[in-house]
């Protein structure tokens, strides 16, 4: 833990901060945005990059040594790599983008040049027809060519995200690991989490991680698990040749003791949980003059009373729904995990 790092009352410290530059995305997935109509935050609200950039600072300065840049969708923000290259002269351990992938065929030698480290690419299916119904777009042919452009461009380390559901893409698991093979990307299947926009959500549709585990295991054999070292939260396995993949099991096995990451939306709310329904204005005191050390102390303060275990206490409950109703949605776009950047 970095000397400068401050901890919440469970004693999780402040390492990994996740910052959506949109809440605007190209794609309106069942598990995220299924819905026709959105309420999109004004323009005028959103942060500038040397915001976000002076934001990060404070952040850094507490201990935040991981950023990960987010959307909706980043790559509809004008001139991303731009603040990609602020970001990138801040000394930070991983900087890492989550993209759809549609657009990063066209983008993806400008952010390697301007100093983004890794991408992690959504892909819940390899089948064209199927990711038009869980995506309602035409776009699977751009996804892939956006998959195949990362590793000529340089990067490495890369991941693909995929949320699986039962009856929905369970058929896939191991397709899905032998297109990463290719890539080359480590998968990450994401259990089915009731959060923002899966206002379709039920327990019927979660593929658990032991069921997960006993797929793959009936077609590859032994699965070793794999010791983690950080607060990363997918586990990760090998299978027998040595490849190896991760499970987000967030809503079966939450993670939430040794959660350290938090979320800055585009206008500047900040989230310590992705449950939690309220967050913290960091944009207006920024904006009516907060000096840097005003910003520490407001930022410390929120983090120190941090109790929040939102998905260990959505486990609990008995007769579990979607997260947020339909009509609260409505209301209020802070509550959409495309706002808070999942």
């Amino acid at each position: 833990m970095p000397a400068n790092a401050i901890v919440d009352r469970f004693r999780r410290p402040l390492r990994n901060l996740r910052i959506s530059v949109t809440d605007r995305c190209n794609l309106r997935c069942r598990y995220c945005m299924p819905e026709a109509e959105y309420v999109w935050l004004p323009r005028r609200d959103l942060l500038t990059f040397e915001e976000i950039s002076t934001l990060t600072d404070v952040f850094v300065s507490l201990g935040v040594d991981k950023v990960r840049v987010t959307g909706g969708e980043p790559l509809l923000r004008r001139d991303l790599p731009d603040l990609v290259g602020m970001l990138a002269g801040k000394g930070l351990r991983d900087l890492a983008m989550t993209t759809n992938g549609v657009l990063l065929a066209d983008n993806v030698e400008a952010l390697r040049a301007a100093g983004l480290g890794r991408v992690t690419v959504s892909l819940d299916t390899m089948r064209a027809e199927r990711s038009k119904t869980l995506s309602q777009r035409s776009t699977h042919s751009s996804v892939l060519a956006g998959l195949a452009s990362i590793a000529p461009a340089g990067f490495t380390g890369t991941k693909i995200d995929t949320v699986a559901m039962r009856g929905v893409n369970d058929d896939e698991l191991v397709d899905l690991i032998e297109f990463g093979r290719t890539v080359p990307a480590e998968v990450r299947f994401i259990e089915y989490m009731d959060v923002g926009g899966a206002t379709t959500w039920s327990p019927d549709l979660v593929l658990s991680r032991a069921d997960m585990l006993a797929r793959l295991g009936e077609h590859y054999g032994t699965i070793t698990p794999l010791r983690n070292t950080d607060a990363a939260p997918a586990d990760r396995f090998e299978l027998p040749d040595g490849t190896t993949f991760g499970i987000v099991s967030s809503t079966t096995q939450p993670f939430c003791a040794t959660c350290d990451r938090s979320r800055l939306t585009a206008d500047g709310m900040w989230f310590r949980c992705l449950y939690a329904v309220e967050g913290t204005n960091l944009r207006d005191p920024l904006r009516d003059g907060a000096s840097f050390e005003e910003m520490r102390s407001l930022i410390t303060g929120k983090w120190e009373a941090r109790e929040d275990r939102g998905a260990v206490e959505r486990l609990a409950e008995r007769d579990r729904m979607p997260f947020i109703p339909l009509a609260t949605l409505k209301s209020n776009p802070h509550l959409e995990m495309h706002t808070r950047g999942g």
